[in-house]
């Protein structure tokens, strides 16, 4: 079987996250999207553990389901082509800032865990390093070889993956705030890792020029901070329904389990350039270089991007392909693309109306940006809409790259 798996969110007790980020919301928004098993996130908090605990209930080996009673109220208002069971997996980004070799380190790291024991020692010991009450991504000084390490402690069944590997502030090859590579910043723990997930300002190919990364699995996901931002990146699994079968396929590189990924494209992604948002100074690498890394209006550092800490540690070409490597999807949230064939907001209802009416006559999203034929949508009235989707499933795309902090912009309507 085949399904969709988004194992990066946040609930609305982490910082700059919508209150609509509950478990009923994630439910509903899961079967609009097309999403099968979805990360709780945020399971070190303990309000958010304690609602995991009274709505949630053990489903397949190492998942969890909403409960029968949370489930009926939102049922009511979903449209029968998306109704499908979802189902959970305990879920945590945390965020580690400490000191190696003289120099501040910021690693972002993602845990799994297949149950609320394991989960709970994990919290319990981390309750003794930092405080894990202030927000649903903690912040822990500890290193990040020692949140592994514990990790494993607190069960052998838990899962430590990276976070958004080149982010230049927060994550383990950042540009600003981590290593050149797996080894450097986890030691002799860094074969306990086996995937990476590769964050929105880049995909596959552009992971694919470092060697050094051949041998991970490289997983994509979401990081919603609003349900609507749901499966904006996700994985493609094609094991049994389960934490421990989707883990074994991610550890062993399986591709009878796993079955790629579902990208942003990289260049929406809002640190794929280098660039100065206070002075609107959108940079290539090579422009960057050439003002010796500052901004040319106000002559303060510029954010340098993925794109170019992806070519200062490269040792291949873009366009190599590893051998064994997992292909992927490159899409664009439909909300967006609809937005794009009206001229007008991505938040305004004329979207919504017709993003439901979709979902209505269709199914979920996620199926008709990938599958739905463009005929089908034409006979429906949606021409526009079916040209765009035709674009982007063949990668006929304009960019205006993102670039610190600001989102580029993919355009497939006026193309």
């Amino acid at each position: 079987m085949e399904f969709i798996a988004d194992l990066h969110i946040h609930s609305y007790l982490s910082r700059a996250t919508s209150k609509q980020m509950n478990l009923e919301n994630l439910y509903k928004w899961a079967q609009l999207k097309g999403v099968s098993v979805l990360g709780t996130g945020d399971f070190t908090h303990p309000i958010w553990f304690s609602e995991i605990e009274k709505k949630l209930e053990p489903a397949e080996p190492g998942l969890f389901k909403l409960k029968k009673k949370y489930r009926t109220e939102m049922d009511k208002d979903l449209p029968e082509a998306c109704k499908n069971p979802v189902r959970f997996m305990l879920s945590v980004e945390i965020s580690n800032i400490y000191k190696k070799k003289d120099k501040v380190r910021k690693v972002h790291s993602l845990i799994y865990s297949p149950d609320l024991a394991s989960a709970d020692r994990l919290n319990k010991a981390l309750t003794q390093i930092g405080n894990i009450k202030s927000d649903g991504r903690p912040i822990i000084g500890m290193h990040a070889k020692d949140l592994l390490l514990m990790t494993l402690d607190s069960s052998e069944d838990n899962v430590l993956i990276p976070a958004h590997i080149w982010t230049p502030h927060f994550s383990v090859l950042g540009a600003a705030s981590g290593f050149d590579s797996i080894e450097e910043c986890f030691e002799d723990m860094a074969a306990q890792v086996f995937a990476l997930e590769t964050g929105l300002s880049s995909d596959p190919p552009m992971n694919w020029m470092l060697s050094d990364l051949d041998r991970f699995v490289l997983v994509s996901n979401s990081d919603a901070h609003s349900p609507s931002k749901l499966a904006r990146e996700a994985n493609i699994f094609t094991c049994d329904l389960s934490y421990f079968e989707m883990m074994r396929a991610l550890r062993n590189k399986n591709k009878k389990g796993f079955g790629g990924t579902l990208e942003f494209f990289p260049e929406e992604g809002k640190y794929f350039y280098d660039g100065h948002r206070n002075c609107q100074q959108r940079m290539s690498p090579e422009e960057t270089m050439s003002e010796d890394g500052k901004c040319p209006k106000c002559g303060k550092k510029v954010t340098v991007g993925v794109l170019h800490r992806v070519s200062v540690l490269a040792d291949r070409r873009r366009g190599f392909e590893p051998k064994n490597s997992f292909g992927f999807e490159s899409i664009i949230p439909l909300a967006e693309i609809i937005a794009g064939t009206f001229d007008c907001g991505v938040n305004t209802k004329k979207v919504s109306k017709a993003y439901l009416s979709l979902l209505e006559q269709f199914g979920n999203e996620l199926y008709i940006l990938r599958h739905c034929p463009a005929s089908e949508l034409k006979q429906a009235g949606f021409e526009v809409l079916a040209d765009s989707l035709e674009r982007m499933r063949s990668g006929r795309i304009s960019v205006t790259e993102g670039y610190d902090g600001e989102f580029g912009i993919i355009d497939v309507v006026n193309k």
